[in-house]
Formats: structure tokens, C-alpha cells, sequence
């Protein structure tokens, strides 16, 4: 399919979920509303409910209705059209027949959204066999992409006998565009970064995304997955390998996703997981003075199962530039503050002379916050009481922050055809590579389970490696 194809049809499986009315169909809503999408585009609902085409009508008009208010009138109007030509198909996915001749019937370019859980995308995927779908179709998959290496690669086998690589949209909505473009800008753009980006100047890097939210309803996907699957086998490897990458020719898909792929192919979790690895799940405790229960007492939770809801990793990568630097991955849940960063730690100036005090000794921290989008450079300047005694400053600005929400931002390079924010093939499979025995080595017992009361920042005793105090 060309690149500049415009999309007749998008086609949610799914559709009636959670995830479509919270997430897939406003960021849609977005760009239909901002002139982005094709003007003539179908949105076509499917799932196992008993819907019709009013029904599915009215969760398109709720799900656009905070684009409509931003929208000017041209952009009104596209809403409304996209609203009226909606329609509903109600489908079972345990015919696989029924379901090639409804995607048959629809005008293409046409997308398939699997809007699903991972299992039913599989299985589903599994039942389609190579000629049943249309040339001129995109497939959408939302993480996680299998759950194990050797699945991931069944799966990417199967897809590569439907459609071409090309056509395959696997979903990573926190590497909305915008995200991606604020490390490629700051890096590859400043001189003062790009010389001294590597072993030779920086100590170590950690990217974190702790949430003060607990399971928000989500405890059936998240009590077989746990924090590492959740967050650190893909969110957090693709953004470490878009920060560890080398500087690509252009901004196009092959450049830079040939990039992140072999910063992956270099990455490893060294193999003292007891040291390179640690999880922890919450107790109970208190967030902005209300009572949270303990995981293991949560509806839905199994407790046996001991799933993480926060974890820690060590990834090595090895290659000239990072041989020898600690990238810290974090994630949790229900923790005491929010935290959305990667922070970038520079090594200690080779001559301190003697004389200063206060935080002399300190080393120079670069902050990049993914939410809110911003940039601090934490230095030490000269006090304002005492010259010689030295304080910590932080020079700060914004980054870019879209108009768009994250899904907003993906579902712009389905619409278009640009993969430059999708997941390739490969990349899924070396994530999963990565973090494959670590997995093991947990299910194994080789590393504890600790706790952390809800409310805190996670076990006291991971407190003195932290780069925010």
C-alpha cells in the first residue's frame, strides 16, 4: 500500500470497550475535528453486543464531543458527518468466516483496529488465513504483542503471512510523536548534548514512570501482567532505546527504527538478577488521605500469583558509546507522587579544587519529563551568602506538548500511513528477548517480593538510589 494512501474505512474490533470509548475514539475525534483525517472516512464499530447503528452513533457523538467544543466550523461538520456515516456491525470472533466477509464488504483502504485483549488478538489473527483480507489493509495491535519472545514471534509470523510489514500497526501510544521528537530534537540538535552523550561523560540513566493510580478497574489485564510487562518491557525500553540511540540520517521510519532496533539488540539485563532486578507490591496504606487496600485483598486479584506493582531493571547496553552505564528502568503503581522522567546523570568533574563546599561535590542531573513535557539542568552555581559555598539551581523550559492526545498522535500515523511511532517486528521481539529471564528468574523465586505501604515511594530501602531527592 503507498504511504499516501487515504483511509476510507477504520474498522474497531472492540469497539464497544473501555479502551475505544476512553481513549481511541477522542483522540480520533481530535483529528477528524482538526481537518487530519480523510474527510470521508467511516468509522465502523464491531463487538458482541447487540448494538445498532444509533447505538454506536451516540457513543461516537459522546466520544467527540470534547474535539467538537475546540473545533472551528469546517471542523464541526466533519465531526457530525463522521458521526452520521457511523455504523455497527456486531460480530463473533469465533467465526472467522463471518468475520473476512464483513471486513470484505467494507470500502478500502480500510484499517482494522484490534481494540481487544492481547489473547483475543492473537487468536483472532490466528484464524485469518493468508488472501481473506482486501489489499489496501492496515492491522492494528495494541500492546502487549504476545507475551513471550517465542510467542511474540508466532504472532509476527502469522501477521507477516497476511499483510506486509508495511501494513502492520503495533500500538505504543507513549511513543506519541511528540515524545519521540523531544529526545530526537534535544539530542541530535544541541552541541553542547551530543559530544557528551556517552560513557565518557555520563554515570548513569534512569527512566521512571510511577503513577499514584492503583488498578482503576483494570485488575483482570494487570494481575497477569504486572508492572515489568505493563510498562518496562515495552513503554520504557523503546523511550531508553530512543535516548541511547545513535544520530539517524533523516526522520524517516527505516532511519530511526533501525536505530532503536540495534540499541536493543545490544541491551541486557545482567544475569545477578537478585541484583540487577527488584519488585515489590503494594500493602495498604494511604494516598492524599484516603484508605487503599492491600494488591493481594484487591477484587480480581489473585493473590498467589505474587504480580509485581513495581519493578525495577538494570539494562547494560553494549556497544562503544554506552559500555559500562547502568540504564535504570522503573515503573509502580499506587505509589506517593506521580513521577514521568528520565533523568540523566552526569559523571563528576575530573578536578574538584579545594575550597568549595555545600553541593561541590554534586553531580550535574539532566531531566526530561514526559508529563508535563519539560527540560531541567540541574548545576551548581556560586550562593548568594558565601561565594565559596556552592547550591544546587535548575535550569528549566518547556518542551513541545501536542495538541493532541497520545492516542491522537498514533492514530495520525495509521491515518497516514507513516509507521515512524509503530513498533516494527523485530523491535517487539528484542523487548521481549530483554525481559524473558527476568520473568523466568521471578516466577523462579530468585528474587523476592518485597512490599511498600501504598502512598510511599516503595520500600525504604530502595530510597538511597533515587535521583529525586
Amino acid at each position: 500500500m503507498s504511504e499516501t494512501s487515504p483511509l476510507r474505512t477504520l474498522l474497531i474490533l472492540g469497539g464497544t470497550g473501555d479502551l475505544s470509548k476512553r481513549l481511541l475514539l477522542p483522540g480520533l475525534g481530535q483529528l477528524i475535528g482538526s481537518g487530519r483525517a480523510p474527510a470521508d472516512l467511516r468509522v465502523i464499530g464491531s463487538g458482541s453486543r447487540d448494538w445498532d447503528d444509533d447505538t454506536w452513533q451516540d457513543l461516537l457523538k459522546e466520544s467527540f464531543a470534547a474535539a467538537r467544543t475546540e473545533a472551528d466550523d469546517d471542523g464541526k461538520e466533519a465531526l457530525d458527518a463522521a458521526v452520521r456515516n457511523g455504523s455497527y456491525q456486531q460480530v463473533d470472533l469465533k467465526d472467522p468466516q463471518r468475520l473476512v466477509n464483513d471486513i470484505r464488504s467494507l470500502d478500502t483502504p480500510l484499517a482494522v483496529y484490534f481494540a481487544l485483549p492481547p489473547e483475543v488478538t492473537q487468536s483472532t489473527v490466528a484464524a485469518l488465513k493468508p488472501g481473506d483480507l482486501p489489499e489496501d489493509t492496515r492491522l492494528v495491535l495494541e500492546k502487549p504483542f504476545a507475551s513471550d519472545e517465542a510467542s511474540a514471534r508466532e504472532l509476527n509470523r502469522m501477521l507477516a503471512d497476511l499483510l506486509p510489514e508495511s501494513d502492520v500497526y503495533r500500538v505504543d501510544h507513549f511513543l506519541g510523536m511528540a515524545t519521540v521528537m523531544n529526545v530526537l530534537g534535544l539530542r541530535f540538535t544541541n552541541r553542547i548534548l551530543e559530544p557528551v552523550w556517552n560513557n565518557l561523560h555520563i554515570d548513569r540513566v534512569e527512566i521512571v514512570f510511577d503513577e499514584k493510580l492503583g488498578l482503576e478497574g483494570r485488575a483482570k489485564y494487570y494481575d497477569g501482567a504486572g508492572a515489568l510487562r505493563d510498562m518496562i518491557q515495552s513503554h520504557l525500553l523503546h523511550t531508553m532505546a530512543v535516548i541511547a540511540m545513535g544520530s539517524p540520517a533523516t526522520l524517516g521510519q527505516r532511519d530511526v527504527r533501525d536505530l532503536i532496533a540495534a540499541t536493543l539488540r545490544a541491551s541486557s539485563v545482567p544475569q545477578d538478577y537478585k541484583r540487577s532486578t527488584r519488585r515489590a507490591r503494594w500493602s495498604a496504606g494511604e494516598i492524599d488521605g484516603e484508605g487503599v487496600e492491600a494488591y493481594a485483598e484487591s477484587p480480581g486479584v489473585d493473590p498467589d500469583r505474587e504480580t509485581e506493582t513495581l519493578a525495577e531493571v538494570e539494562i547494560q547496553v553494549e556497544n562503544d558509546r554506552w559500555a559500562g552505564v547502568p540504564f535504570i528502568l522503573r515503573s509502580g503503581k499506587a505509589l506517593g507522587k506521580t513521577r514521568q522522567e528520565a533523568v540523566i546523570t552526569f559523571k563528576p568533574v575530573s578536578h574538584l579544587p579545594d575550597g568549595f563546599t555545600g553541593s561541590a561535590g554534586e553531580a550535574s542531573r539532566l531531566r526530561i519529563s514526559f508529563a508535563p513535557a519539560r527540560l531541567e539542568l540541574e548545576l551548581n552555581v556560586n550562593g548568594p551568602d558565601n561565594v565559596f559555598t556552592l547550591e544546587r539551581t535548575g535550569l528549566s523550559a518547556p518542551m513541545h506538548k501536542s495538541a493532541m492526545t497520545p492516542y491522537g498522535e498514533v492514530l495520525d500515523g495509521i491515518l497516514s500511513g507513516d509507521p515512524l511511532v509503530s513498533v516494527r517486528a523485530d523491535i517487539a521481539e528484542e523487548c521481549w528477548r530483554i525481559v524473558d529471564p527476568v520473568l523466568k528468574a521471578w516466577a523462579a523465586g530468585e528474587v523476592p517480593l518485597e512490599t511498600y505501604p501504598a502512598g510511599t515511594m516503595g520500600p525504604p530501602e530502595w530510597e538511597s538510589s533515587r535521583s529525586d531527592l
